[in-house]
């Protein structure tokens, strides 16, 4: 099976924000500040989650800004990614954006707008994709609203859209556009160096039943929308900082077989994909944290733990699930291989791995869990400060969906 991940977003950031007056005026909308950065960073970093890890900014409207800025909110991220500039050479609209940049896009690509943040399940739209057919271009995030009237309107046949307006008449209910998407390459060819997306391209692929449509539901909030902006300065902060489960691998995640190393040997524990996706869906974040001394003991390579853990999280995902990130720890002091013989305290039972990721994450531990089958597990998490369960086998979901629903 193909991978889900996809690994590239491009994001519209070029918008003028007439409707906030002077506060673009110098500024573009998606470099406001929200709480402590810009809404940008907030942005990026729920993509990041989904396993993005290439960022490509579609500018147009003060584009030199949005290039001095990129370094200050890359050092905003959890995550080490890549940060490029595409710069249209004419105001060319949404659709106008992507055609300038179709060089530098990959073969599957996501697509948001830079000044809406939708709260809904990302992964989701990545496994709904995977069954997509080669005769469909794009994909869509879709959301109910009782009056449309200022958004895309679409309608919708089982996952086909087979409409969009760009303006609806007033008072129009129903799904409207959610500013996420997935494209194909082929978008291209139904692209010109002027258009919108909106107007001209959606309404296009619907026509030729080349679009598909995923409906979700969360939190939305368009900076653009003076109203909206008001309240994302203190929403958005105290949305964003999550709750978090931090998971063991093996005995948890995966059977434990002893030094699981490659796909081959891997196996899920019952239920555990449906967990992942179940706190997902419930707004936390997902790590997982594993000591791996099969580095050390010359059993595998260290690329092969990041290879199988990667695969992990593709699995995550088209399961409706992400693994949000992940620390291993190939050490250990009585190590076969030299350079992995010693003591390190990012082996459990030292915290050192959820710290770290509580670090790059702030994270607060008061509102973090940790589900391990060792007391050494249990250990780490007394450490980091951080509530510990105890997994004695059987089906993760039925052990995890309790304590998740008792924590929130």
């Amino acid at each position: 099976m193909p991978p889900v991940t996809v690994t590239q977003c491009a994001v519209l950031v070029g918008g003028l924000g007439t409707r906030l007056g002077a506060l673009t005026a110098a500024t573009p909308k998606p470099l406001l500040p929200c709480g402590d950065r810009p809404f940008l960073a907030w942005l990026l970093r729920e993509f990041i989650r989904y396993g993005v890890t290439n960022f490509l900014l579609l500018t147009g409207h003060l584009s030199d800004q949005v290039q001095t800025a990129v370094d200050g909110i890359a050092a905003t991220l959890p995550r080490r990614v890549s940060i490029a500039v595409s710069e249209e050479p004419l105001r060319a609209g949404t659709g106008g954006a992507i055609f300038h940049a179709r060089e530098r896009l990959d073969e599957r690509f996501l697509l948001c707008n830079g000044d809406s943040l939708f709260d809904c399940n990302i992964a989701a739209l990545l496994a709904d994709a995977a069954d997509d057919g080669d005769g469909v271009v794009g994909r869509m995030v879709l959301r109910r609203l009782e009056d449309a009237s200022r958004f895309g309107v679409v309608s919708l046949d089982g996952q086909r859209v087979t409409a969009f307006r760009e303006r609806p008449p007033p008072g129009t209910g129903g799904l409207i556009n959610g500013g996420i998407y997935l494209f194909k390459r082929g978008l291209i060819d139904d692209l010109r160096p002027v258009c919108s997306l909106e107007a001209d391209v959606m309404p296009t692929l619907a026509a030729r039943a080349a679009l598909r449509g995923t409906v979700a539901g969360g939190y939305f909030r368009d900076i653009g929308v003076p109203e909206d902006f008001a309240r994302a300065q203190r929403e958005i902060p105290a949305l964003l900082h999550r709750r978090a489960l931090f998971l063991d691998r093996d005995g948890v995640i995966n059977l434990d077989h002893g030094y699981v190393g490659t796909r081959d040997q891997f196996a899920w524990v019952d239920g555990a994909r449906e967990a992942i996706g179940y706190a997902t869906r419930a707004g936390w974040h997902v790590f997982i944290v594993t000591n791996q001394s099969g580095v050390a003991r010359g059993l595998f390579p260290e690329a092969a733990v990041q290879d199988l853990l990667g695969w992990i999280g593709d699995e995550a995902r088209r399961a409706r699930g992400t693994i949000d990130d992940w620390r291993y720890c190939p050490y250990h002091e009585r190590g076969a291989v030299p350079a992995y013989a010693r003591a390190s305290d990012w082996r459990k039972p030292a915290p050192g791995m959820l710290l770290d990721l509580m670090r790059a994450w702030e994270l607060d531990p008061a509102r973090c869990l940790m589900v391990g089958d060792q007391q050494t597990d249990m250990q780490a998490a007394d450490a980091a400060g951080v509530a510990g369960h105890l997994f004695q086998g059987g089906n993760l979901l039925a052990f995890l969906r309790p304590i998740l629903d008792n924590a929130a």
